[in-house]
């Protein structure tokens, strides 16, 4: 990559726009050639290991249809699961459901297996298997009757696919077809028989094989559930499960979460403010289907404590569970935390409640409310939480005071940590017109910003009687999005945990956190599935760029924080990102330095963040002696908007690579613009 002239590449960023609103400027410029200098014999605190929690709550595909295998939406046939902006995507996609939805009331995303069959369907309200609603399906002897969905499958990775459903036999033959089928031909691919003989409701399933390559990777098909000749029969409860679900979990999604070295999982969110644990134990088959609140799409509750407690142990994380402080009260978080006991013994986080200071949250308390409700919830749980770390609601970095100082009027060790949000559109700048190199400068600038509000809302606790060095900060949800206002659909116009680009500020992130580790001790990345982890589409797993900075981060868990001296020059921003507008003096390259618990590596976590210039490095490692190859892995880009997605699920990837140390010279290594590195060295 060509290296630009510094001042000339400020320029080009200034002048990219009407001089009025040339809003970014260099304040200093970068050196031809950077001097890093690492101090291995220097004490900067620890890396605390709870600073790599991610987050998880049912939100579009994150747990239905992601972590939970099942392929089938909507197994219970409910209707009204979906709000009115959650109707419009799904209609958009298929825009056959809408007559079917208007001409059968079949619930979507269900749709006749055969529309010239007509009208033989009703549905029965107030005796189901699951929830409340079933469907009777009657057959004609002159046409293929039944019910369709359109569906995505695993495939290569399996073809084996087990099929359970509830059914209620009414009248005539008593033979169901299960089937999978092209959506582009009438071939059945995999078929199987269900004898339903029983006039009550009993549980049936049966095994569907596809031959390989009988369907292609992204290709849908359809599931169909089909009645013989004359047979009236009631069905509920139907599933679609891949035969290699460990449990009830995607194995892809399980070993991926094993492999970002997570410490805590946090299970919390909008829904966590009515969300009432009884809802989510039990036989899975019983749990009633809802709808989600917070989010307009249906709640099956198949996720509870004890599906959260397996999923926890297989990726070898702690739990965090987030506690209903909206629509619930003490004694039934009390309740909770002695089910959670009977079922773990482990190291356990319960944080009370999530955003509260939102009145989008369901029951949300005012500030004059807030310090009552979070000392009567303490009180409860404390005699039966034991060693669990216990967390209280905080505000947001930028308008956190107020609300806090209300927080800390509880007595001393009501809390050991206090909550905050730190979640930025980065796509969202006060500058007009602006240019998209202009909007990604600014949005660099966002990660170092939080540095100065983590030492503002800690300083606010320990200046508090009793609070100092008893009580810090958690970070429990951060993420960086892209949206339109008012909107959840991701765009693609500037740097966020989906892109490249937001690798940078996640890495940038990573580093404040680092340095600050005396005020943040936990904190929870959003999320583990969608936004800055793994993602699921047409039953394709894969991972953002974000997924593989925190695998990079994660392995400093505990290490010792070196001193870094860098003057690689910085820049300002005016009129930037919302909420972080004004930014003075952010270094364009970014370097924290760790050694290793037993003293015998360092690595060194580099983020450039210049939009144009590739910046040579030499760092000084003052007498450390290293092992002659250092390990080097590297993200970068063509561009910023360079994202991973199910049709190529590996566009950016960490590149490994190395670098040869000779002893007594400077370690020597160009940083490429917009990019992330991580550095290992090993003691000889």
């Amino acid at each position: 990559m060509h290296v630009r002239h510094p001042t000339y590449c400020a320029l080009i960023v200034a002048l990219s726009l009407p001089s009025a609103f040339a809003q970014v400027i260099q304040s200093k410029p970068m050196p031809a050639i950077v001097t890093v200098q690492v101090d291995p014999d220097g004490n900067l605190g620890s890396v605390p290991s709870h600073i790599f929690g991610s987050f998880l709550e049912p939100i579009d595909y994150s747990i239905n249809n992601g972590v939970i295998a099942e392929v089938l939406v909507n197994g219970s046939l409910e209707s009204g699961l979906w709000n009115h902006a959650m109707l419009e995507e799904i209609f958009r996609d298929q825009p056959e459901l809408i007559e079917s939805s208007n001409q059968t009331g079949i619930p979507i995303p269900w749709e006749p297996l055969n529309r010239d069959a007509g009208n033989r369907y009703e549905l029965h309200v107030g005796d189901a298997a699951n929830s409340w609603q079933s469907l009777e399906i009657m057959g004609t002897p002159d046409d293929l009757t039944g019910i369709k969905q359109r569906v995505y499958l695993p495939v290569p990775r399996t073809y084996g696919y087990n099929v359970t459903l509830y059914a209620k036999h009414l009248n005539g033959s008593s033979r169901l077809n299960v089937s999978l089928r092209s959506r582009t031909s009438e071939k059945v691919l995999a078929t199987a028989v269900v004898d339903a003989t029983k006039d009550e409701w009993t549980k049936y399933s049966a095994k569907l094989e596809l031959k390989p390559n009988d369907v292609r990777r992204l290709e849908p098909v359809d599931f169909a559930l089909s009645v013989e000749g004359d047979e009236r029969v009631d069905v509920d409860q139907i599933s679609l499960m891949p035969d290699d679900a460990v449990g009830t979990f995607d194995p892809q999604i399980v070993h991926m979460a094993d492999e970002m070295n997570m410490t805590e999982l946090r299970l919390g969110g909008n829904f966590s403010s009515y969300y009432h644990w009884r809802d989510g134990i039990g036989p899975l088959d019983k749990r009633v289907t809802m709808k989600n609140i917070a989010w307009g799409i249906p709640e099956y509750n198949n996720f509870g404590t004890d599906e959260f407690l397996a999923f926890c142990k297989l990726i070898h994380a702690e739990p965090q569970f987030n506690m209903n402080m909206g629509s619930g009260t003490p004694e039934e978080a009390v309740d909770w935390l002695h089910y959670i006991r009977d079922h773990y013994q482990g190291p356990m986080i319960l944080e009370m409640g999530n955003e509260l200071y939102g009145r989008w949250q369901v029951g949300y308390p005012t500030i004059h409310e807030i310090a009552a409700r979070t000392l009567a919830f303490s009180r409860t749980l404390k005699p039966f939480s034991k060693d669990a770390m216990l967390m209280a609601t905080g505000e947001t970095p930028n308008g956190f005071e107020k609300w806090n100082a209300a927080q800390l009027t509880n007595p001393p060790g009501t809390f050991d940590m206090l909550t905050t949000h730190f979640i930025v559109g980065t796509n969202h700048v006060r500058l007009s017109p602006y240019t998209p190199d202009f909007m990604a400068a600014a949005a660099y600038a966002v990660p170092y910003a939080l540095g100065a509000d983590l030492d503002r809302m800690q300083a606010q606790i320990d200046a508090t009687p009793g609070y100092k060095d008893t009580a810090h900060l958690a970070v429990t949800e951060w993420l960086f999005n892209s949206k339109g206002e008012g909107e959840r659909n991701f765009t693609n116009e500037s740097p966020s945990s989906r892109n490249e680009g937001g690798a940078v500020m996640i890495a940038s992130t990573f580093n404040t956190y680092f340095r600050h580790n005396s005020q943040v001790k936990l904190v929870d990345m959003t999320g583990l599935m969608e936004f800055a982890g793994i993602w699921k589409r047409r039953e394709q797993v894969f991972a953002s760029p974000a997924y593989y900075v925190f695998q990079l981060y994660s392995a400093a868990k505990g290490e010792t924080v070196l001193p870094v001296t860098a003057d690689s020059g910085t820049y300002s921003v005016k009129n930037g990102t919302r909420g972080y507008a004004d930014i003075t003096d952010v270094p364009y390259l970014d370097i924290v330095a760790t050694r290793s618990t037993n003293s015998r590596s360092i690595t060194l976590f580099c983020v450039n963040r210049s939009l144009t210039d590739d910046a040579p490095i030499q760092i000084d490692l003052r007498g450390f002696a290293a092992q002659p190859i250092a390990k080097v892995e590297q993200i970068t880009a063509v561009s910023r908007y360079v994202m991973n997605d199910e049709v190529e699920p590996s566009r950016v990837l960490p590149l490994v690579s190395s670098l040869t140390f000779v002893e007594k010279k400077p370690l020597t290594i160009t940083l490429p613009h917009e990019s992330v590195t991580v550095i290992r060295l090993v003691e000889k």
